[in-house]
C-alpha cells in the first residue's frame, strides 16, 4: 500500500471489514434458511403420520404423547427462525450497499492516484 494515502489505506480496510461481514451474513442466512426448510419438512411429515411420533432429545428418542404440543413447536420455531432470517436478509442488503459505496470511493480513488 505504498503510495496510498492514509484515507485511502482505510476505506480498503473497511472495504475488507465489510466484504467478510458479509460473507458472514450471507452464510449465517443460508444455514437458517436450511434449517427453516427442515422444520417445514419436519412439520408436514408430522401432518402425515398416523402412528407413533419420536423425538430425540440428546442420545435418546422419546415418543411423544402429545402432538398437538410437538406442532405448536415446531410452528413457533418455524416462525422464529423467520425472523431471525429476516433480520439477517436486512443485514445482507445493509452490507451490500456499504460494500458497493465503498467499491465505487476506492475505484475513483484509485482511478484519480493512476491519472
Amino acid at each position: 500500500m505504498n503510495g496510498m494515502s492514509p484515507q485511502l489505506q482505510n476505506q480498503i480496510a473497511q472495504f475488507q471489514q465489510v466484504q467478510q461481514q458479509l460473507q458472514n451474513v450471507t452464510s449465517q442466512r443460508m444455514q437458517m434458511d436450511a434449517s427453516r426448510r427442515e422444520l417445514i419438512k419436519t412439520k408436514e411429515e408430522l401432518e402425515k403420520s398416523t402412528g407413533a411420533v419420536y423425538r430425540t432429545t440428546g442420545a435418546f428418542m422419546i415418543k411423544v404423547e402429545d402432538i398437538d404440543s410437538l406442532k405448536a413447536d415446531l410452528e413457533e420455531s418455524i416462525e422464529t427462525m423467520e425472523v431471525r432470517i429476516g433480520s439477517l436478509e436486512r443485514q445482507e442488503t445493509s452490507l451490500k450497499e456499504k460494500y458497493t459505496t465503498l467499491q465505487e470511493s476506492i475505484n475513483k480513488a484509485m482511478g484519480n492516484a493512476v491519472e
